[in-house]
């Protein structure tokens, strides 16, 4: 089962980098979120995929601080 801890730092970095500079609204944030979250082996509500998007963005989360709010939206599946 995969765990949210073990997100790799230069993956979380590449993120964060995309989700900053691309200019995506929240559903494209979100729907990049859950993608990310998808090919890692994670289910994800798309809804709190775009809260947390806004979460991200707009509060210039660190990689600490992203890798708590996608560990609290991951679902193992």
């Amino acid at each position: 089962m995969p765990t949210t801890s073990g997100f790799a730092q230069q993956d979380l970095a590449s993120l964060r980098e995309e989700l900053l500079r691309a200019g995506l609204d929240n559903w494209q944030a979100g729907e990049l979120i859950t993608s990310f979250l998808a090919a890692r082996g994670f289910g994800v509500s798309a809804r709190e995929a775009r809260k947390v998007a806004g979460r991200i963005e707009s509060a210039s989360c660190s990689l600490d601080c992203m890798r708590h709010e996608l560990g609290q939206l991951a679902l193992p599946m």
